[in-house]
């Protein structure tokens, strides 16, 4: 076996070398000297060598030849046994009468443990059980094999911290080496003494329906509803019908699919697309069966003529739980119009069949006049469009050199009172600010880069409109809005005059592949309701692109020209966006189905605006990393305001589980925890939390400042399936195990192995050694060696009558 310690012969009566050389030779002289007269033949040679062979052996005990070796010294060194107590033990492999755990007992057992005795005799023994902990031991009674994860890795890390600076001679390992955390062997486990596993379990497939990957992937957008994607395999169900149920945590079933299994190594592809009808957090299960067996976990026995449930080796495997997020609005959108148009009335009303979005419009009815242009009645300082309004306080009224500004969708009377915010604190609320036909002039210098702030370090969105006073033509060169603009304002002209029908719109290939932008599902659809749209007499010329930005449209006209329509790029944390077109609101005037396009449009472009833009309050769940028991950590980032860090906050976070159609239970209660603040980042709450059950789970945080006053919420979700990483794969991972023995050392075992491993485990290399030796010159098989070839000498003479 490997690591065996070799015995080697050496001499100590060296002072004897030279008599029992002299003798030797002597000896031999004599031989030669006596056979002289033999008949020559080989009969003379063999009784020749006989003699001088037993000889040679008295010659040599002489010299007093030792054999001298080391072996592990009785009871100095450690050896540990491990016996995997996971659920995957339960699996009965194909033709054989007994659970793998049962054959695992069975080697456990006191009748059968010769070989537990036998290391008992040199080594001191450490016993142990795991599955998502090590567990210590004295008989193995607490085998259960109910253990929710075969937590390999981490049982290994505990048993070598354990025993660091202490004679750990090997480890016993008898696991079918499917572990959870465990993919190959880290390099903190490179130098763990020697690694032994006994592989249970046949190599053979078994007889089962498992459902692999499983993934939700969902847009903001309505081209692309909720993708369900669920893998599956069917060993040993060839030709039978499959089922995959997709449910929601009502219990009712959303869609069905069925295909034929076919051959062991065939995957079964379910796919399922569906619309939400409502936000927020979801939560879905997948279940795969054999059609005619009850549902995975429960469900009556199968109807007559069907075979049973049973017939799988294990239902664990056959469902998993996903979670969708369908937004965490609504999203608050600022829209400032210089005057009444419109592209807010098609804009407004697309946004209020989203009940996600929220726009919000600040617009200019009349444009502040000279100061000494009054034009009111003699002695009327105040604005006549406010005539007659009595009941509005004189701080209200809006004078001739203020704009008159008129506020709609505003959360209350207070909202954006005095005009565009001119505070972090205002204008940090909204999630996005769309700029429509406004001036440079309308922003003063502190609001103009209180807006860039608002995309570069608060991360908002930012769209600017084409019209009069829009782009170069609004004096946006040079100023802090136009400098995060995808497009370059300086060397443009003036806007060209429209080519004969229009400018028309086309989406690049960029923006074909972009899900907000196309309006279609394929691209000559899109390509053909592009040709049927209304050609735009309105647009902004510009110089180009600038580096980075992405072109999604253009506008072409017969003689090639071509101006970027829209156009994206990230500034700082957030995203701008130019819209070159000044009268988009053309689209929707053509025919109904037009009309709808451009309310789609306004949809997912909002919806891509206000995407990723961070909130005061984010909750996100991390798994924490090579945890057997599925812990996640639930972090929590507060800002204020200003969107700094929030310091000092109370943060409290509840966490549900979704029961689907599981029983209520202390386990199923929800659970109030409160989350630390981190060293890490400022503004940062952490905590951490284990799950009980398979399945879904809800969390929400609740942030409070420091006086009390709730700052925000946010929720996550999210799903904690042990059974689906236990059952992965139901044949022994022996490549694993393998790997495990190979770089540590050590080598595979079998069962029927163990006793000879136990008798020879001594002899291998342990921390604690002891030397021994042997003496072979007075032993009885040295004397007997002479004797014989002597006597064999002897008799050859004899029977062939040699002299």
């Amino acid at each position: 076996m490997t690591g065996l310690a070799l015995a080697v012969l050496t001499f100590s009566g060296w002072n004897w070398l030279t008599p029992a050389g002299g003798l030797l030779l002597l000896g031999a002289l004599i031989l030669f000297w006596s056979y002289r007269a033999a008949p020559p033949g080989p009969l003379r040679w063999a009784c020749l060598a006989l003699k001088a062979a037993g000889l040679a052996a008295l010659a040599l005990c002489l010299l007093e030849p030792l054999w001298f070796g080391e072996r592990a010294r009785p009871g100095a060194n450690l050896f540990a046994v491990l016996a995997d107590n996971s659920q995957s033990l339960q699996i009965k492999d194909a033709g054989s009468p007994r659970t793998r755990g049962e054959e695992l007992r069975q080697l456990l057992d006191p009748a059968h443990t010769d070989w537990l005795n036998t290391l008992q005799s040199t080594f001191e023994l450490r016993r142990y059980v795991f599955d998502t902990r090590l567990q210590a031991t004295t008989d193995f009674h607490e085998l259960s094999f109910d253990g929710r994860a075969t937590a390999l890795g981490g049982a290994l890390r505990s048993l070598s911290d354990r025993f660091q600076g202490r004679p750990l001679a090997g480890i016993l390992l008898l696991t079918d080496g499917n572990a959870t955390d465990l993919t190959s062997l880290p390099a903190d486990l490179a130098h763990s003494p020697p690694i032994y596993p006994v592989v249970l379990g046949s190599p053979d497939p078994v007889r089962d329906i498992a459902l692999g990957a499983a993934t939700a992937t969902q847009s903001a957008f309505e081209d692309a509803p909720v993708a369900v994607q669920a893998d599956a395999t069917a060993a040993g169900f060839s030709g039978r019908s499959i089922r995959a149920t997709l449910t929601d945590e009502s219990g009712k079933v959303v869609q069905e699919q069925t295909m034929t299994a076919g051959a062991e190594a065939d995957q079964l592809a379910f796919r399922f697309q569906l619309k939400p009808s409502r936000g927020g957090l979801l939560f879905y299960r997948v279940a795969v069966g054999a059609v005619g067996a009850p549902a995975p976990g429960a469900g009556p026995a199968a109807p007559p003529g069907q075979p049973p449930a049973s017939e799988e080796a294990t239902m664990a495997n056959n469902s998993r739980v996903l979670v969708v997020n369908r937004g965490g609005g609504p999203y608050r959108i600022l829209y400032v119009g210089g005057h009444p148009g419109w592209e807010y009335k098609f804009m407004n009303r697309a946004a209020q069949e989203d009940k996600e979005l929220e726009v919000v419009g600040l617009i200019r009815v009349a444009r502040s006049e000279p100061k000494f242009d009054y034009r009111g009645r003699v002695g009327e300082s105040s604005n006549p469009l406010y005539r007659g309004f009595s009941d509005q306080a004189p701080e209200e009224v809006q004078r001739y050199d203020q704009p008159v500004l008129v506020r709609l969708n505003t959360r209350d009377a207070l909202e954006l009172r005095s005009g565009f915010p001119a505070v972090p604190e205002d204008l940090y609320g909204y999630d996005a600010v769309i700029v429509d036909d406004v001036e440079s002039a309308f922003f003063s210098p502190v609001q103009s880069m209180l807006l860039q702030k608002f995309v570069s370090e608060r991360g908002g969105g930012f769209l600017m409109m084409g019209g009069m006073q829009s782009f170069r033509e609004g004096g946006y060169l040079r100023t802090p809005i136009g400098d995060m603009l995808p497009v370059y304002l300086d060397g443009a002209t003036g806007s060209p005059r429209p080519p004969e029908g229009g400018w028309r719109y086309q989406l690049t290939r960029e923006g074909l592949l972009q899900p907000w932008a196309r309006l279609r599902d394929t691209e000559p659809a899109e390509r053909a309701r592009r040709d049927a749209m209304t050609g735009f007499q309105v647009v902004n010329w510009v110089r180009g692109a600038k580096p980075g930005a992405s072109v999604i449209a253009a506008l072409h006209d017969p003689a090639g020209g071509e101006v970027p329509a829209i156009a994206i790029q990230r500034f700082g944390r957030g995203r701008a966006a130019a819209l070159t077109v000044g009268d988009l609101w053309r689209w929707g005037l053509s025919d109904e189905g037009a009309h709808q396009d451009l309310d789609k449009s306004w949809r997912q472009m909002l919806r891509w605006l206000t995407a990723d833009v961070p909130k005061r309050v984010e909750l996100t769940v991390e798994p924490v990393e090579s945890d057997p028991n599925h812990a996640v950590k639930l972090q929590v980032r507060a800002r204020d305001a200003k969107f700094q860090p929030l310091d000092e906050a109370s943060v409290a976070i509840e966490v549900a589980p979704v029961l689907f159609d599981a029983p209520v239970s202390a386990e199923t209660k929800p659970v109030r925890i409160l989350a630390s603040p981190a060293l890490t980042e400022a503004g940062l709450y952490e905590a951490t939390y284990v799950p009980r059950l398979t399945g879904g789970y809800h969390a929400t945080a609740v942030v409070t400042n420091a006086v009390g006053a709730e700052v925000g919420r946010a929720a996550a979700g999210w799903s904690s399936d042990m059974a689906a990483e236990e059952f992965r794969s139901l044949t022994p991972n022996r490549a694993l195990l393998a790997d495990l023995a190979q770089r540590t050392g050590g080598r595979i075992l079998t069962a029927s192995e163990l006793n000879d491993f136990a008798r020879q485990l001594p002899q291998a290399k342990a921390p604690v050694m002891e030397s021994w030796s042997y003496p072979l010159w007075h032993t009885p098989e040295m004397f007997g060696f002479a004797l014989l070839c002597l006597l064999a000498e002897w008799g050859l003479r004899r029977w062939k009558g040699l002299p």
